[in-house]
């Protein structure tokens, strides 16, 4: 392309802090490379409707329909999501074309004023524990069933402000989040795999566009972090043989071994009572068989019934 021709890149991203913080970091790289951009905003349902559960309101798309949906009509040119939002299988038409370098996938404990805990052991007996994942509330649960786990809503901030307000003793957030909003000096303590697992795919950004789009992908793919993609691979792998969407107790990290990588998984009853994991190596040039396999682990160790009385109730 001449300089004379090149788009305006329109990248969809939601309208909440982080997000445009994970948009304008796309939009920085454009720059470096000589492309412009521009961003285009969205409130989607998951951000509308803050007096449920997520796992009430319903599975797919929470964060991701509305910007798919525009950009699947042309009306922006890609869209920037957290990776952990989006479900395994692509929307018709459209790809992942892009994950950048990701950040610190790990869970972080954040806590209110007076409480003196520096880990999740050293949290009060029936201590408030504010979070809207039902992966964190299973592995809190295994955990310290003496804690009380309460729903907690809303963005990084509102989140943070309900914690300094008092509505809980303290929450479980993304590393990742509170670092790239300059939030690092809230974190307590940082919950470490394989003992404590994060979503699949959590701490990366995803960049979407439409498949057929090739000068549009041409343009993106450069942006592409070939390590994050191969540990994405293979946790949302095995995310997708489980048939896991966002609001199931399913955690994945691929951490570095002895031997090479590592995948670890989880899968956990909501109460905490039913906790099944495993572990599995990583071919690098195939990720996604690690995955698959780690399914199959898990199904065969009792995971099939956890997931069975979760998708009957």
């Amino acid at each position: 392309m001449t300089d004379s021709v090149k788009p305006v890149v329109r990248i969809g991203t939601r309208s909440s802090e982080l997000a445009l913080f994970q948009a304008r970091q796309v939009a920085a790289l454009l720059a470096e490379r000589g492309v412009a951009s521009e961003l285009v905003t969205y409130t989607t349902i998951g951000d509308r409707i803050l007096d449920r559960p997520l796992s009430a309101i319903g599975e797919k798309g929470l964060f991701t329909a509305e910007l798919e949906a525009d950009l699947i009509a042309g009306r922006t040119d890609c869209a920037v999501h957290s990776l952990k939002d989006l479900p395994t299988a692509d929307p018709e038409g459209l790809t992942i074309v892009a994950l950048l370098e990701r950040e610190d996938p790990r869970d972080a404990l954040v806590t209110g004023p007076g409480v003196t805990a520096r880990s999740l052991h050293e949290l009060p007996h029936g201590a408030r524990v504010g979070t809207s994942s039902l992966r964190r509330r299973a592995q809190l649960r295994a955990l310290r069933p003496d804690l009380e786990v309460l729903e907690l809503r809303g963005n990084v901030g509102t989140r943070l402000r309900k914690i300094d307000a008092g509505d809980v003793d303290a929450a479980l957030l993304a590393a990742a989040g509170l670092r790239r909003l300059g939030l690092g000096d809230r974190i307590v303590a940082l919950l470490d795999p394989p003992d404590w697992l994060g979503a699949p795919g959590q701490g990366a950004i995803a960049v979407q566009a439409r498949a057929h789009d090739a000068p549009m992908m041409d343009i993106l793919r450069v942006l592409d972090h070939s390590p994050t993609r191969t540990a994405i691979t293979a946790e949302r792998a095995l995310l997708a043989a489980l048939e896991g969407g966002c609001q199931v107790p399913i955690g994945a990290a691929m951490m570095a071994g002895v031997s090479g990588p590592i995948l670890h998984g989880i899968i956990a009853s909501v109460d905490g009572t039913q906790v099944v994991r495993g572990s599995m190596a990583v071919d690098v040039n195939e990720p996604a068989r690690a995955g698959q396999a780690l399914a199959a682990q898990l199904h065969a160790d009792g995971g099939h019934h956890i997931l069975a009385e979760l998708r009957a109730t």
